[in-house]
């Protein structure tokens, strides 16, 4: 059957416009089928209900964490700051700590919040995002130091006392503090001029260090040199528990006064026990003749021996230090195998609500602190219980803490 000319014409462009129309089509579909993958509750009631809830569930978990956080550590910061016998070199490390989990709580977590409020996008620009992921890092690095130093100092001063007595002082902890920082900064400041370091990871809400894998990973030495600091500072700690354990039955020297309002001692060696309570700071009454014109040594000044109330304080210090590492170390722990499975296993896709579970308790972290410092510090407590009003009727005085 022949056909006319003009319908053989009039064909061909008909075709190119059905072509045309079906790839249209196909492309419109592609990019719904994205849209529908990238929000599956846009499709799905309950997984949209789902989606909310979760977003409020982090809301509130995060804004509680900020509060204690916050609540927490400046009411640390001001006892430490108000009481004069809080200064001393364990309590400067403290208020250091304080104010770095202050700054991290009142300027990091409110960015997270907005993008989880926003849908987990960043709104701001990528250089906001670097500062903000140079902050979360920086603060990081330097508790994991700080801790590292603080285990020195304990160690020092169960183990080598007078030369803690003598050696750790004010401008002492100012350097040691100075020096934490500038390693902190010296470890997050490098990905800053590193493109696609430091970005915004919409998994965790967050912007911070973007883990991929090791053949294409750049963050690998930071991670590796993290988990080294946290573990030589336990090893440290581990070491003072063994020179305690092999001293157990040193007892430290425990001073007990033999006092006098007249210096009438009698038997051997009477003379010789007056003076040496005289000069200790225990004597009362008259000087005995034996030491008259030698000046009675203060009951304040700085002494050799580690007494027994001594320390039983630094023990105490130390037992409390050592928990905020260890909290440190379980708060940071699921994070940082998440991170390193980033790394080392090619194509891995973590659980979303462990990676959640991970980056929340990284939060919760600079929140347990101040808990910690009051549960395992009976000095703190008893500070802060005489500072309230309702207790200034019933306080009972206290010794002054002495660092020697």
């Amino acid at each position: 059957m022949d056909y006319p000319a003009s319908g053989l014409k009039n064909e061909e462009p008909y075709d190119a416009d059905v072509i045309k129309t079906m790839h249209l089509m196909s492309r419109i579909s592609k990019r719904l089928e994205m849209a529908n993958t990238s929000d599956p509750g846009g499709s799905n009631p309950s997984l949209q209900n789902y989606a909310i809830t979760a977003s409020a569930v982090k809301l509130a978990s995060l804004g509680l964490i900020t509060c204690i956080s916050l609540l927490g550590n400046t009411v640390l910061s001001v006892l430490v700051l108000k009481d004069s016998s809080l200064h001393k070199a364990p309590y400067y490390f403290l208020l250091d700590l304080c104010v770095a989990d202050i700054i991290r709580s009142a300027v990091c977590f409110p960015f997270v919040m907005i993008s989880i409020n926003s849908g987990s996008v960043w709104s701001y620009s990528i250089i906001s995002c670097k500062i903000i992921a140079f902050m979360a890092v920086l603060f990081c690095f330097h508790i994991a130091f700080l801790l590292f130093c603080v285990s020195v100092t304990r160690y020092m001063a169960i183990a080598h006392h007078r030369f803690y007595s003598k050696r750790m002082t004010l401008w002492t902890c100012v350097a040691v503090i100075c020096m934490v920082w500038t390693l902190s900064v010296a470890m997050a400041f490098p990905p800053v001029f590193d493109v696609g370091t430091y970005k915004f990871i919409r998994e965790e809400e967050q912007c911070i260090f973007e883990h991929r894998y090791v053949k294409a990973n750049d963050t690998l030495g930071f991670m590796l040199m993290l988990a080294v600091i946290v573990a030589t500072t336990h090893v440290v700690y581990v070491k003072m528990l063994c020179f305690v354990y092999d001293h157990r039955k040193m007892k430290p020297a425990q001073l007990v006064p033999a006092i006098s309002q007249n210096w009438t001692f009698h038997g051997p060696g009477a003379t010789g026990q007056a003076a040496a309570n005289w000069i200790a700071g225990f004597g009362r009454g008259p000087t005995p003749p034996t030491l008259v014109g030698i000046r009675q040594a203060s009951h304040n000044a700085n002494r050799r021996l580690l007494v027994l109330d001594e320390f039983k304080m630094e023990k105490r210090i130390g037992k409390m230090y050592y928990m905020i590492t260890l909290a440190f170390l379980l708060f940071w722990a699921p994070y940082i195998v998440s991170c390193y499975i980033r790394v080392f296993v090619k194509g891995n896709a973590l659980p979303q609500v462990y990676l959640t579970a991970a980056v929340w308790l990284t939060f919760a972290q600079a929140g347990a602190n101040p808990i910690i410092c009051f549960i395992f510090n009976k000095e703190l407590r008893m500070r802060f219980r005489a500072c309230l009003p309702c207790c200034l009727t019933t306080q009972t005085p206290m010794e002054p803490y002495c660092v020697i």
